[in-house]
């Protein structure tokens, strides 16, 4: 490394190589994409925070995506000891902004924050780009997969409530986290849920409307993207394509020949690329796609922002079309609402825009999240869940 002038480097070895990272003495240190270092307790977070370098440099299109604690990492490796210390940062700003929304406490910590920080939107460095229009899909579940909704969700409420009452929300993750995912599962096709109870139920409102849209819509000559966080779900949809003898591509962390299926399907062979948000939020550039299809929504508005800028940036000529897939009713349609609110914050911070004063994420969100199904339910399934 010593006889060259830049070093580019992946995240991943910046832990398998610590200490010659350590050892030599860096003019400047570039973070691209530094969001991956927004959990200060990783190792890569770690490793960067103790380089010897001169000058420093983060630059992310998402430098917050869930809280105020990503902030503090980010500036932790940039200027040690400029927010404090991770715990005083809880106490002074975190706690008072996402809980109660002090809107005082948020304009401190802006005005403490926004000089070191340029920011640069797409409205400005590409005023040509097209519009980009979104519209909310919604499905309503019904029948047995209503039914199966109901049961799973009064069943993961009364282990939600059994953890929050013995060890409160910090210590119970775990539990909340299944909870939450078991019921995201039914929203997209019960057969992801693994219970028994959810193998008998084969119906799927999302699936069956996706599968009445996406024909229309390549039969008009759409070029789509379809992402999805589940694989599983990919592999689903895949199996309805081909039933209907559709063309597609699709790209997981498991897929071999990235580039090949890339070009397939900018080289206009393909009209339909199906893609898990892991693999391809970041790093691909296809704006040959005029439509975006979430397939389920994500906690984050800023990695689906992401995933949408596949197509929606620099060398689009047309507009871009944005579909949400919402099953209507579900933890679904209150997990959009979360993400406004973490977009509300964001924004805030960076432009001045003043957020409703409501906290981030609390016992009450959870209670909002495992409410009972909008929609009415014939009957609730009995099941050893």
């Amino acid at each position: 490394m010593s006889q060259h002038d830049v070093v580019i480097a992946p995240y991943s070895l910046l832990h398998r190589d610590r200490e010659r990272w350590l050892q030599t003495e860096w003019h400047l240190v570039v973070l691209d994409e530094a969001q991956n270092i927004k959990n200060a307790s990783t190792n890569a977070a770690q490793v960067v925070s103790q380089l010897v370098t001169r000058h420093r440099l983060c630059l992310s299109g998402t430098p917050m995506e869930n809280h105020l604690g990503e902030i503090w990492s980010l500036f932790h490796f940039l200027m040690p000891g400029f927010l404090g210390s991770e715990t005083r940062f809880k106490k002074l700003f975190r706690t008072p902004i996402e809980k109660h929304g002090d809107s005082e406490r948020l304009a401190q910590l802006r005005h403490r924050i926004t000089p070191f920080m340029l920011r640069r939107t797409k409205d400005l460095v590409a005023k040509e780009l097209p519009p980009k229009i979104e519209t909310v899909m919604r499905a309503e579940l019904q029948g047995k997969q209503a039914d199966l909704y109901e049961t799973i969700r009064l069943t993961t409420e009364k282990a939600v409530r059994e953890a929050l009452d013995a060890k409160g929300l910090a210590k119970s993750h775990i539990t909340v986290l299944d909870a939450l995912l078991k019921l995201r599962q039914v929203c997209c096709d019960p057969r992801l849920v693994p219970l028994e109870a959810a193998r008998k139920v084969t119906q799927s409102a999302k699936l069956e409307q996706l599968m009445e849209m996406l024909p229309e819509m390549l039969a008009e000559g759409r070029r789509v993207l379809l992402f999805s966080q589940f694989t599983s779900m990919l592999s689903l949809i895949e199996v309805e394509l081909k039933a209907r003898k559709l063309s597609w591509v699709k790209l997981t962390g498991q897929s071999q020949k990235r580039d090949e299926l890339i070009a397939q399907f900018t080289s206009g062979e393909v009209p339909l690329f199906l893609i898990s948000l892991k693999a391809g939020g970041v790093g691909l550039n296809l704006p040959q796609a005029d439509t975006v299809i979430h397939y389920d929504p994500w906690w984050n508005p800023a990695v689906e922002t992401q995933a949408t800028d596949r197509a929606h940036r620099i060398g689009q000529t047309k507009s871009v079309w944005v579909i949400k897939l919402v099953a209507q009713g579900t933890i679904e349609e209150r997990i959009l609402a979360l993400q406004e609110r973490k977009a509300a914050l964001a924004e805030s911070m960076y432009s001045g825009a003043q957020g409703r004063k409501q906290p981030l994420f609390t016992e009450n969100d959870l209670q909002e999240l495992l409410k009972p199904l909008d929609v009415p339910s014939t009957s609730v399934v009995q099941a050893a869940l």
